[in-house]
């Protein structure tokens, strides 16, 4: 007799229901590691019953230390943008946990296939953008020449611009930006997040000063009420970041709300991190 053919595993992808819990339980493979990164990342598979996919796992153990965060937090920071992400509706992070791995623990995230060709930054000549486009300010073009910096005018950059003034996020570059075939459009990296001092660095600065959309203050709304001390938000956020970086984190929803308005660069910290790229 022979034996049943074995039926191959389901890819899973960002918008399935079971990406977070197959993340949190899979066997997680080790199949390379990504240089690029800054502190050790590595490509994996993990696979749990029919279900498998592509991600990331960032060891604490690979983390290199920083003069600004507590040594071994920035994976927990990386869950706990997930988690607020997912509590503003708007899932603009990949699903993330925070689980043990073959080197120890660390943050698992899905990985994201891009789409080729979606222009969301530029470099243009001249001092102000073209229509469909929000200035960041003017850079280095090579050769001693300067250009102005832009970012598209885009629904989907305005909401991660909310996200980063709620997580603090103090490094938002070009690259960290992950547009996809269907039309979606995730941001990465979130390691330095969650400060309790005012650390926003963003090339997201476009609408800086303008009201808020109301779909954006109707999102603070709830995520003030999730960050009750009792509220579904802050529960989730307690195992992965301090009491005082919560707390923070709901005086930035609140000052938000009374301002109505997107945050300014502030003078005491580099607004535009570097490279922007």
């Amino acid at each position: 007799m022979s034996a049943p053919e074995r039926i191959p595993p389901r890819s899973v992808t960002a918008t399935d229901p079971a990406a977070a819990e197959l993340l949190a339980r899979g066997e997680l493979t080790v199949r390379g590691r990504i240089r690029e990164a800054s502190n050790a990342a590595l490509y994996c598979t993990v696979t749990h019953e029919d279900r498998e996919a592509a991600c990331v796992y960032k060891p604490v153990a690979g983390e290199r230390p920083l003069w600004d965060f507590p040594d071994g937090t920035l994976a927990g920071r990386e869950a706990a943008a997930y988690e607020v992400s997912r509590a503003t509706g708007w899932d603009l992070v990949p699903p993330t946990v925070l689980r043990d791995g073959p080197y120890g623990e660390g943050m698992c995230q899905l990985w994201i296939e891009t789409a080729p060709g979606a222009e969301l930054l530029a470099l243009v000549d001249g001092e102000e953008p073209e229509p469909g486009w929000k200035a960041i300010g003017l850079a280095e073009a090579g050769e001693g020449r300067t250009a102005l910096l832009v970012h598209a005018d885009d629904d989907r950059l305005r909401r991660l611009s909310v996200l980063d003034a709620v997580i603090n996020n103090a490094d938002r570059k070009g690259g960290h930006l992950l547009p996809t075939a269907d039309g979606r459009l995730y941001g990465i990296d979130h390691g330095v997040t969650f400060n309790t001092e005012n650390k926003l660095r963003t090339l997201l600065w476009g609408w800086a000063g303008e009201p808020l959309p109301e779909e954006a203050l109707d999102v603070l709304k709830g995520l003030r009420d999730a960050l009750t001390p009792s509220g579904p938000l802050t529960a989730a956020l307690t195992p992965l970041i301090t009491p005082a970086e919560i707390d923070a984190t709901r005086a930035r929803v609140d000052a938000l709300l009374t301002s109505g308005a997107h945050p300014e660069p502030g003078t005491d910290w580099p607004a535009i991190p570097w490279p922007p790229v």
